[in-house]
């Protein structure tokens, strides 16, 4: 993967706050991608993702469960975790605890992407 994706998640609109986000990680993310976007098939989107075509297979079925249950249940969803490496700059931010990363390395950053606080830092 080269880059996770540019936002940290969905909300449903018109619910209040509060309900449990669902989780997808950056694996999950990839594989509805590369089957659901870039209409890859599954042996071309395992061969691109360097995992087997049965992994793939569970990969995207747990992907596709998870969209399905956040919403039909009005649930957030938030991109985060998994066995991944990015080539990129990640940021923290103090305020809200939210990591990111920097999609344009010749733009500085100044603030946060989900808060647009400025007590942001270089991830250590």
């Amino acid at each position: 993967m080269n880059n996770p994706p540019h936002f940290k998640g969905f909300k449903p609109i018109g619910l209040k706050e509060g309900s449990n986000p669902i989780t997808i990680n950056y694996e999950e993310y990839e594989a509805i991608r590369l089957s659901d976007f870039e209409f890859c098939g599954q042996f071309e989107a395992a061969r691109r993702m360097e995992i087997s075509r049965t992994t793939f297979a569970r990969t995207y079925e747990s992907a596709r469960r998870k969209v399905a249950e956040a919403f039909f249940q009005g649930k957030p969803i938030v991109f985060e975790g998994g066995k991944v490496y990015f080539n990129t700059e990640w940021l923290f931010c103090k305020n809200c605890g939210c990591n990111f990363y920097h999609i344009e390395m010749e733009e500085e950053i100044k603030n946060c992407t989900l808060c647009g606080s400025e007590k942001i830092e270089k991830e250590k």
